[in-house]
């Protein structure tokens, strides 16, 4: 193990006694001290789940990027590793930023983008940017084998590199920005993961405004093939586009040897406040599962006074539906989590608001609302809320703009705004919410559409959940609750 992960593994230890757990998740993957964005490297690799993340261990910002390592025997329970990597070399001494992870032949390959600023530390205007890799026979300590691929003269930002295996070859797509500040994608192939061919820009130029494509996937779904990533530069537009900062996907058809012919041009994937840099892999049983960071770039991060930030989303299975939408849904597998059942029947809600005393501070919820029978103006709930109300995370029908919304303006700490989506087309509204001490993810109609959100209740209080209708009746047909276990073995 070299010095630098030494080092940064006791960085951690001492970091992690000054912290405060008090807004740290129970049931989703974060740090154990310091900073965490962007999932790499997910991996289901001789029976086991490995999840590694961009990670500066010496304190809760952003910094020198290390691989931030766990392992899950079944996506539920997880257990922490040493750093993988860290950054120690010529070719990544300024961070070894993000990428993926491929088992080949038994030996678990990391490649990554070795990051150098080159005229002193944080100064973006001048950077070098390559992908590297490093391998491992035991999944645990990596050695590093130097520099892959190298960009063109005079590329800069090319970075995130996701590598799979097909038709007995290696392939690569990474991001990139032009010279004159256009966005791509690039496909790669190999025979080793050592000696890199160019194949094809695979998108660019999605957008006038968008400069850089970053965290590019690219795999099949169903009978199409989806390319994955996280735009920059996109400008807000309406109610799409709000965050800093977008991830979604294009879909279309590909095969070795022919252009990517696109279908469905770029779609949001999360319409929620924190969603970023999400990276696919394949499940055991050979669903494809995404995690993403909960966050996003510039906004605020209450946790950082307790030393540390950063969270993954749940893990999500993807499917491709019949109008090449594709929809992420909770791993099934989140129900071994589940404890102290609380069911409700049929409660109609007459402009008012009406205590269920289910405690979330870690919690799952699924609520069922009949629009035929609801003409209120708003209705919905008021999650992680105190029992007045006055503080409250509020997720609900809005009938006159016909959208369904979360608003985090009364949340508590910090962060403000609203996201929303149309209102699904049906009868029944369902809404699928798990809360944890630091966030909300919304699914409705089963996966139609997905929020996730961070939010920072003031403490202390108490954290529950209100129903609530203004200005006529809201019928709740089902409201279903249940704690949720630590996922930490």
């Amino acid at each position: 193990m070299s010095s630098a992960i030494d080092k940064a593994n006791r960085a951690i230890e001492n970091l992690e006694k000054q912290m405060n757990k008090q807004y740290y998740p129970h049931f989703h993957l974060a740090p154990q001290a310091g900073w965490l964005n962007d999932p790499n490297g997910l991996i289901y690799f001789k029976g086991q789940y490995h999840a590694f993340y961009q990670h500066h261990p010496y304190n809760e910002n952003w910094g020198p990027m290390h691989w931030g390592h766990m392992i899950s025997d079944d996506l539920v329970t997880w257990r922490r590793l040493p750093i993988a990597i860290a950054p120690d070399q010529d070719f990544d001494k300024s961070g070894c930023f993000s990428g993926s992870a491929v088992d080949n032949h038994g030996e678990l390959c990391l490649l990554y983008t070795g990051h150098i600023w080159l005229n002193g530390e944080g100064n973006d205007e001048q950077i070098s940017q390559t992908q590297c890799l490093a391998t491992s026979n035991d999944g645990i300590h990596f050695e590093k084998q130097g520099t892959v691929l190298v960009p063109k003269d005079g590329i800069m930002h090319f970075r995130d590199p996701k590598v799979w295996q097909q038709d007995g070859k290696w392939w690569m797509v990474v991001g990139q920005r032009t010279p004159n500040d256009v966005g791509e994608v690039l496909l790669y192939r190999s025979d080793d993961l050592r000696n890199w061919i160019f194949d094809q820009v695979v998108v660019s130029d999605i957008d006038p405004n968008v400069y850089m494509l970053e965290c590019p996937d690219f795999f099949p779904l169903g009978d199409k093939w989806v390319l994955m990533f996280s735009p920059q530069g996109m400008k807000a537009k309406g109610y799409q586009y709000r965050n800093l900062f977008q991830s979604g996907y294009i879909v279309g058809n590909w095969q070795p040897g022919e252009r990517f012919s696109i279908i469905k041009p770029f779609q949001e994937m999360d319409f929620g406040h924190d969603f970023y840099a999400p990276q696919s892999f394949l499940a055991a049983d050979g669903r494809r599962i995404i995690f993403a960071w909960m966050d996003m770039w510039q906004s605020a991060m209450p946790s950082k006074k307790d030393k540390w930030a950063g969270a993954f989303t749940l893990p999500r299975e993807l499917i491709l539906d019949q109008d090449n939408k594709v929809r992420n849904r909770p791993v099934k597998e989140l129900e071994a989590l589940r404890e102290k059942p609380k069911s409700f029947d049929e409660i109609m809600l007459n402009s008012e608001l009406k205590n269920t005393n289910i405690e979330l501070i870690c919690c799952e919820l699924c609520v069922e609302f009949d629009l035929k029978e609801s003409d209120a103006e708003r209705f919905g709930l008021q999650l992680a809320a105190t029992e007045d109300g006055k503080q409250a995370t509020l997720l609900f029908v809005d009938l006159q703009s016909n959208r369904l919304v979360l608003d985090r303006s009364l949340s508590g700490l910090e962060l403000t705004g609203y996201r929303s989506v149309p209102l699904p087309e049906t009868d029944k509204l369902t809404l699928h919410v798990f809360i944890d001490a630091s966030s909300v993810e919304v699914f409705v109609n089963g996966d139609l559409y997905s929020l996730s959100s961070r939010i920072y209740p003031k403490l202390p209080a108490e954290r529950v959940v209100n129903l609530f209708a203004e200005n006529g009746q809201a019928k709740v047909t089902k409201l279903d609750s249940w704690q949720l276990k630590s996922i930490y073995a």
